[in-house]
């Protein structure tokens, strides 16, 4: 991590965990291209930036279903989630 890109560590892995959780399911990973505009190469080339990080984690965080269910699956509590989008957002 640099000056540039100043992210905690936490905050980052955080991120891309639940960025992990949305590509685990086709479905979901499909719903998440439409709704973002991104697509893979976008997508994998988004991955070091923040406003990126943002959108993908607002994906989980705007659907409550969606955001509690990804919160269980790495392991973390939902407000968790939400308090790392907030310190990533640009």
């Amino acid at each position: 991590m640099t000056s540039e890109y100043p992210i905690s560590e936490a905050d980052e892995t955080l991120a891309l965990q639940v960025v992990g959780w949305i590509v685990a399911d086709q479905h979901r990973a499909d719903r998440m291209l439409a709704l973002t505009g991104l697509d893979a190469p976008a997508l994998r080339a988004g991955l070091s930036d923040r406003g990126t990080l943002t959108a993908l984690m607002d994906f989980v965080i705007n659907h409550e279903a969606d955001l509690v269910a990804c919160a269980e699956a790495i392991g973390v509590s939902p407000t968790r989630i939400v308090a790392a989008r907030d310190r990533i957002a640009p």
